[in-house]
């Protein structure tokens, strides 16, 4: 007979870049639980998009509230934000 598994507690990390202002993509609320859930909860009111990917949600939670996500991450993140640039253009389009 093998255990039940408790559902994963769910994680979130939120990252705001406003260029030019900023050099890179800054943590800016992280939480896990009823704050994550709360969370997706505001995102998903507000039309903010959710990328689920549960490698870079490891490294992202490992940031400070208030740090540039470091270096070593630009890369993972930039391809995050231009998948989010292209569904942005896509919902422009559709709308006009």
């Amino acid at each position: 007979m093998s255990a039940a598994r408790e559902p994963a507690r769910p994680r979130v990390v939120a990252l705001r870049y406003a260029r030019p202002d900023e050099h890179a993509p800054r943590v800016v609320a992280k939480g896990q639980g009823e704050l994550a859930r709360t969370l997706l909860a505001l995102a998903e009111t507000h039309d903010v998009p959710v990328r689920r990917d549960g490698d870079l949600l490891e490294l992202l939670s490992a940031c400070e509230l208030g740090d540039e996500i470091p270096f070593e991450l630009y890369h993972a993140v930039a391809v995050l934000l231009a998948e989010l640039g292209r569904c942005n253009a896509a919902l422009a389009a559709e709308g006009a």
